[in-house]
């Protein structure tokens, strides 16, 4: 990690303790090792580098990718669920604090909720695909499926700490249950899915 970099983890750690503030140039360098006029020298401002800093924190969500072609959607499903839990997980101090926030500083919610919305958009690709490929059985809007499973892991990521009764148990497989159940919910079952003559040639076509 380059000097740069350490600059950008330091002010959101000191954010996610502190909020904006409470995240003085002062404390931010004193947390990266640094005087304060590095910090002025390489981002001008307090503004400006907690802003970069929530740039880099989007860009390394390390979410897993979805198929275009879906083979195993619960498999499929699961690694990505699990990657985006994993992700609010270990950033759920600094995103509440962003939702504490966003009435005075609205600026930040933009760079908060570029995740999500990636992450949004992706999973009501692949939902789109699995009704195409004829692996689901009842009709659903993509973008309802979608806001369910996020809502799921998102109210746990950020609220299992503070009520842990309130959800599944263990810890570790909740990802895979709410997976399974939305699954279920549109109509995806264990094993090889039934598809149409039309279906067919439409999935050799897009392998090819």
């Amino acid at each position: 990690m380059n000097r740069r970099d350490e600059i950008l983890a330091a002010a959101a750690e000191v954010f996610a303790q502190h909020g904006f503030r409470g995240s003085t140039t002062r404390r931010i360098a004193d947390a990266a090792g640094v005087n304060e006029i590095t910090i002025f020298r390489q981002f001008g401002s307090k503004e400006a580098l907690l802003r970069e800093a929530m740039q880099h924190m989007t860009e390394s969500a390390g979410l897993a990718e979805l198929p275009e072609i879906p083979s195993d959607p619960e498999r499929e499903l699961t690694e990505w669920s699990e990657s985006f839990i994993q992700h609010l997980r270990l950033r759920s101090s600094i995103i509440r604090k962003t939702m504490g926030e966003i009435e005075e500083r609205p600026e930040m919610s933009e760079c908060a909720s570029s995740v999500p919305i990636r992450a949004s958009n992706e999973l009501c690709k692949y939902l789109v695909a699995l009704g195409r490929q004829g692996w689901t059985s009842e009709k659903f809007e993509p973008k309802t499926a979608a806001a369910m499973l996020m809502g799921a892991i998102f109210a746990d990521a950020m609220g299992r700490d503070m009520m842990p009764d309130v959800y599944p148990q263990p810890r570790a497989k909740a990802a895979h249950m709410y997976t399974v159940l939305l699954l279920r919910a549109i109509g995806v079952q264990n094993g090889p899915r039934r598809m149409t003559n039309k279906q067919t040639k439409r999935t050799k076509q897009l392998s090819a």
